[in-house]
């Protein structure tokens, strides 16, 4: 019986060890959004201080290429919209896995209970 437990334990461990896994590359996508959305941030305040006089490039690949002042604002604002829509995804995202990493951890807390009763059962016949 403490080998069934064992084995059982061993596998949510490991499902467990997964799962912090995810947990740690959601965070490290969120945060990579937010340094684009501090980015963004910036850029769209600067675009913010031209006027229609000003002359707004835009680099594609090694090239400046000349870009419409409304355009490179309306690039910004989706640009914005996006990354803030990605980061509500992955604060969901986040919180669903903290809730099943909690579940998993009760899970695992049990088992081990169950696991120390059955060696003490065991230990108790021998």
């Amino acid at each position: 019986m403490a080998e069934e437990i064992q084995k059982r334990l061993k596998a949510e461990v490991e499902k467990y060890g997964q799962m912090q896994k995810d947990v740690n590359k959601s965070m490290s996508a969120r945060q990579k959004l937010e340094t684009q959305l501090t980015e963004n941030n910036i850029v769209k305040e600067e675009l913010d201080l031209l006027d229609s006089s000003n002359t707004v490039y835009k680099l594609i690949g090694p090239v400046l290429v000349k870009q419409d002042l409304d355009e490179a604002k309306a690039t910004v604002g989706k640009r914005l919209e996006y990354i803030n829509g990605e980061i509500q995804r992955y604060e969901t995202l986040l919180k669903d896995l903290e809730k099943k990493s909690e579940q998993h951890r009760e899970l695992l807390s049990s088992l081990q209970q169950e696991f120390q009763k059955a060696q003490g059962l065991a230990v108790g016949k021998a």
